[in-house]
């Protein structure tokens, strides 16, 4: 029997369905103006990562994960669902589950969470046999005393973010045999002890990429890092692609530190490099912000850094977000979210701003090749090769009354027939919590020509003590609880060295 047979039958056993949106023929060719293959329903949906043959795609879904088949592209469908994961456990279930990741081989899934502090919830990250994707088992769970936003598998290890609003690390883990193990740490505060000055939340390490035994680290406002772990146990600062020192990011600290922390410059969000590791694509993410009656930056978009000495790096161009029309926090978001480089192309999710692929084979030059957006039903958290030259996936966190899904589209080029107006959002994308160059950086060679000027802003991205935000990109109740969630962890933490 072959294995998608397994996975269709498996999907028939659970009683699940699928949302396709055209025929298996058409799918073939699939003529005409640039369109989504189909969909899926994934309550939760929020990162996707595609296993090594293309066929099968994995989704954090808050609750737990998905796993959906997506070897016929206009019909894909969920085959195992897995929610409340450890219940059982003291702190239990796994909550807030944002992103997973899958090793080298595809057959083991690396599931983290939660992606902010929750004052006495379980935290770690659970360990999966996925290599009969309908029927995944629990390995190991690897319990942390911090909260895990986003993490990174490579050659046998894992790499975590462990923000507990201190020192804000990444932890590297040996999970190469049965009970995982840490073996190492880097921090901003290792590198210099003058971050320490600098707010938590404008420090925090966001997400990373490894390639090469090198670990590239999204530090919000402090930059994007290069670090060597080729001894995981033992990792060195190789660099940062700007040199805003520290002293000047608490210089903003303060009353202002929740306007800088929205706004351009900053807000290193979401890394990536290309397959031989010369390439970085690095996405931003910020909004517009009131003051004093005037609104203040918006959204941000991609660049694309030259890193094949990285020692000297060098931005090449910028990719710029589609304009909002209210790109305050509380509006229409537009802004980078997460991506993948592969084969000379640029596979992009920008929220309500839909999903964008663009030839990046001369990368001071990137040619956008396809947009495809539906504001009123789809905010894209990712977007993911799946097949080569024939589909990629993209997820969507949902929109009011539409639930999260997972999207298949075709990967050629193309243009959308009668795309509609952003202004068509009818709903805040409030849900989770994260701008463009910073000084020091150099002229960018080319940018994108997605630009434009917002039509209108409104009063809605208003500051006020009341609803502070003290870590961007990290979620409403992140910024409100920041303080208190990172007093626990501490003390949590203290109470396990002890």
């Amino acid at each position: 029997m072959r294995r998608r047979d397994v996975l269709r039958g498996s999907a028939a056993a659970l009683g699940l369905s699928a949302v396709p949106s055209l025929t298996t023929d058409r799918a073939a060719a699939h003529p005409g103006p640039y369109r989504p293959y189909g969909f899926v329903d994934v309550n939760g949906a929020k990162e996707a990562v595609v296993g090594p043959d293309g066929q099968t795609a994995f989704v954090a879904s808050t609750n737990g994960y998905a796993v959906v088949d997506i070897s016929v592209a206009d019909q894909p469908k969920v085959v195992a669902s897995r929610e409340d994961l450890l219940a059982e456990r003291e702190g239990g279930p796994l909550r807030q589950v944002w992103d997973v990741k899958l090793d080298g081989s595809g057959n083991r899934l690396f599931v983290v969470g939660p992606a902010n502090g929750i004052p006495g919830a379980l935290s770690g990250m659970l360990v999966e046999d996925v290599s009969d994707p309908a029927n995944p088992e629990t390995l190991a769970f690897f319990e942390t005393d911090h909260p895990i936003h986003n993490c990174y598998v490579s050659g046998g290890y894992a790499y975590l973010t462990a923000n507990e609003y201190d020192r804000n690390p990444f932890v590297v883990v040996d999970v190469r045999g049965d009970e995982p193990q840490q073996v190492g740490e880097w921090s901003l505060l290792d590198e210099n002890p003058e971050w320490e000055a600098v707010s938590a939340g404008r420090r925090t390490v966001h997400d990373i990429w490894v390639q090469g035994g090198v670990a590239y680290l999204a530090h919000w406002d402090a930059g994007t890092w290069m670090v060597d772990v080729s001894t995981p146990s033992n990792p060195r600062t190789i660099g940062r692609l700007e040199s805003v020192p520290p002293s000047e990011l608490a210089a903003g600290d303060g009353g202002d530190a929740r306007l800088e922390s929205r706004i351009p410059p900053g807000n290193d969000h979401y890394v990536a490099t290309n397959e031989n590791g010369t390439l970085l694509a690095v996405g931003k993410e910020s909004w517009g912000v009131r003051s004093d009656g005037q609104l203040v930056g918006g959204p941000s978009g991609v660049e694309l850094w030259d890193i094949s000495n990285r020692t000297a790096p060098q931005r090449l161009s910028t990719i710029e977000p589609p304009a909002s029309p209210d790109p305050t926090y509380d509006g229409v978001w537009t802004t980078a979210h997460n991506l993948e480089l592969r084969d000379g192309r640029l596979y992009t999710s920008w929220y309500r701003g839909g999903v964008k692929r663009h030839d990046i084979s001369d990368p001071r030059n990137p040619e956008e090749l396809a947009w495809w957006r539906e504001p009123a039903e789809a905010s894209f958290w990712t977007a993911r090769l799946a097949r080569p030259g024939q589909m990629l996936v993209a997820s969507s966190r949902g929109t009011g009354d539409t639930p999260g899904r997972l999207y298949v589209f075709p990967d050629h080029a193309g243009q959308q027939t009668n795309p509609p107006s952003l202004g068509q959002a009818d709903a805040s994308d409030v849900d989770v919590l994260t701008p463009t160059p910073g000084p020091n950086s150099g002229d960018d060679a080319s940018r994108g020509s997605d630009a434009g000027t917002p039509a209108s802003a409104g009063d809605s991205g208003d500051i006020d003590d009341s609803s502070a935000i003290v870590a961007p990109g990290f979620g409403v109740g992140t910024a409100v609880t920041a303080l208190g969630a990172g007093a626990w962890w501490a003390k949590r933490r203290d109470g396990n060295n002890q």
